[in-house]
């Protein structure tokens, strides 16, 4: 039977948006940007939109569905408008680059796993690490590094990079595996935070201490020769040197920053950028006494 049904020439806009699956805001917005022409307006005022009008917007919401910014579609069809009326060469472009789009993100989030994935299986302050610096650790008894020791190669290792951190472990690796140079280290360390606001720089116990740090530091280097740790940092930084190689056109300089490199193109800044930029609560006192065992080094080290 002969329906009398006639379809609408146009529609107005909560139609065309409620057949499209958007909402009049949206539609509104696409007009505002430039991706959807202003359709002509009926005697009341209203935009009506025709047949190509909803085609657009079926367009519209397709591709911005399948992740395209709205500015690409904008593009896409102008570039269509420029090549003819039936040509998808615009189109055509926008999923290429949307494709390649989607191809980075899926390896980001894969990186992104592989990192989680590493936090949880090394612990969530290890695993924040570099595998250069872990792999040096990962041997010694459970437990036997400290909170503070893990925080230490963190910093070290956004100054210094891999390489600096896993040298650093060394350190920390004699104080896990000899239980009496770690009490000689606490004593001293508590030694030096006694030196707060308190206490003057010329105060007898400023250089006291300092001497007692130069004290332990020259044990701590005669355990690490003698425990065979400094061979094996003699062996890192060869391997190290076979696999970062600084090329012709590095000076030494660079060649050092391009080694403080570690994965995802991430920067390290220099130790005079980190002086500025990272905070440590330390009294004049406590400065003084870094300084003056510093001083006591320089002196007793070999012309």
């Amino acid at each position: 039977m002969y329906s009398s049904f006639t379809p609408p020439r146009q529609v107005r806009i909560g139609d065309a948006a409620a057949f499209v699956g958007t909402t009049p805001r949206a539609i509104r917005h696409y007009h505002e940007i430039g991706l959807l022409p202003e359709p002509e307006r009926g005697g009341d005022g209203r935009r009506r939109y025709g047949y190509e009008d909803m085609i657009r917007l079926l367009w519209i919401r397709k591709t911005a569905e399948a992740g395209i910014a709205l500015d690409d579609i904008r593009d896409a069809f102008a570039d269509s408008a420029s090549a003819g009326a039936d040509s998808d060469h615009g189109i055509a472009g926008v999923l290429e680059r949307l494709e390649e789009t989607l191809v980075a993100q899926e390896a980001e989030l894969r990186r992104q796993r592989t990192a989680v994935r590493r936090m949880r299986t090394e612990g969530s302050r290890m695993g924040l690490l570099s595998d250069l610096v872990t792999s040096r650790l990962t041997s010694l008894p459970e437990g036997s590094l400290r909170r503070a020791d893990l925080d230490s190669l963190l910093v070290t290792e956004r100054i210094f990079g891999p390489l600096g951190a896993a040298l650093q472990a060394t350190r920390f690796i004699a104080l896990a595996t000899h239980s009496d140079l770690r009490e000689v280290s606490d004593r001293v360390d508590a030694a030096e935070e006694a030196l707060d606001d308190t206490i003057a720089v010329d105060d007898p116990r400023v250089a006291q201490v300092a001497a007692e740090r130069h004290a332990f530091e020259r044990v701590l280097q005669a355990v690490i020769e003698d425990s065979g740790l400094a061979q094996s940092d003699d062996a890192l930084f060869d391997s190290w040197d076979a696999s970062h190689p600084a090329t012709a056109d590095q000076g030494a300089g660079e060649g050092e920053a391009a080694g403080r490199g570690s994965g995802r193109g991430q920067e390290f800044m220099s130790a005079f950028e980190a002086t500025g930029k990272m905070p440590y609560d330390f009294s004049p006192a406590r400065l003084r006494c870094m300084e003056l065992a510093g001083q006591i080094a320089a002196h007793e080290s070999p012309a």
